[in-house]
């Protein structure tokens, strides 16, 4: 995704990705359809609220969410840490354990 791209172009990237016309979209998330056209053409800049709304009955990914925030003006939610942060030491953990017990034994 194209972090220059507007939060309507980038809307209607993800809209169309999915298969769903400006109606589907308004229907699946409660809004009008005029109100999704108005985002999309740029007339209106949504909430960050109507962001994770649309976001989610799209089903954007988070980090795309976060991305699709910063585009029309809001901070990001979702808070991205590197693999190596300390707070993901258990994932790290329990992950490397599933694939060495996951491992299938070598012949002999």
């Amino acid at each position: 995704m194209n972090l220059d791209r507007p939060i309507g172009e980038s809307l209607r990237e993800w809209r169309r990705r999915r298969g769903l016309s400006q109606l589907d979209l308004a229907l699946q998330a409660d809004v009008s359809a005029r109100h999704v056209s108005f985002v999309e053409t740029g007339r209106t800049i949504p909430s960050s609220a109507m962001v994770l709304r649309l976001a989610e009955h799209l089903g954007v990914p988070l980090r795309e969410r976060n991305r699709l925030l910063v585009a029309a003006g809001h901070a990001p939610v979702v808070r991205e840490r590197p693999l190596k942060d300390p707070h993901l030491a258990s994932a790290r953990n329990v992950t490397a354990r599933f694939f060495r017990t996951a491992a299938p034994e070598p012949s002999a």
